[in-house]
């Protein structure tokens, strides 16, 4: 936004050039608009494990495997219900990765 240096009054856009409406002043500086290219972000969806990426730093738990009988799980909490319900307790089998879930 510009104003006109002797009358002080908002200058208006008249073609290409900006115009003082109160005493005729024709600024014929005007700025060019330059548009910001923001990057997107990825779209793709957010997958707890990819293979075995992130398993090493979960918390384990010494539970048996419904589907293998082995006796250590990595496990994880997720609000899955409404906010004044406890959260779910998700548990995956460090052997066979079967993965089962606990509502507490």
């Amino acid at each position: 936004m510009k104003f006109c240096p002797k009358c002080e009054v908002k200058l208006k856009k008249d073609g290409s050039d900006l115009k003082c409406s109160k005493c005729g002043y024709v600024d014929g500086d005007t700025p060019s608009q330059q548009k910001k290219v923001v990057p997107e972000e990825s779209t793709e969806a957010f997958n707890v494990f990819a293979e075995n990426e992130g398993e090493e730093s979960l918390p384990t738990i010494k539970i048996e495997c419904e589907s293998c009988g082995n006796d250590e799980a990595v496990w994880w909490m997720l609000q899955t219900r409404s906010a004044d319900e406890p959260t779910t307790q998700f548990y995956r089998c460090t052997k066979c990765r079967y993965t089962w879930r606990n509502y507490a």
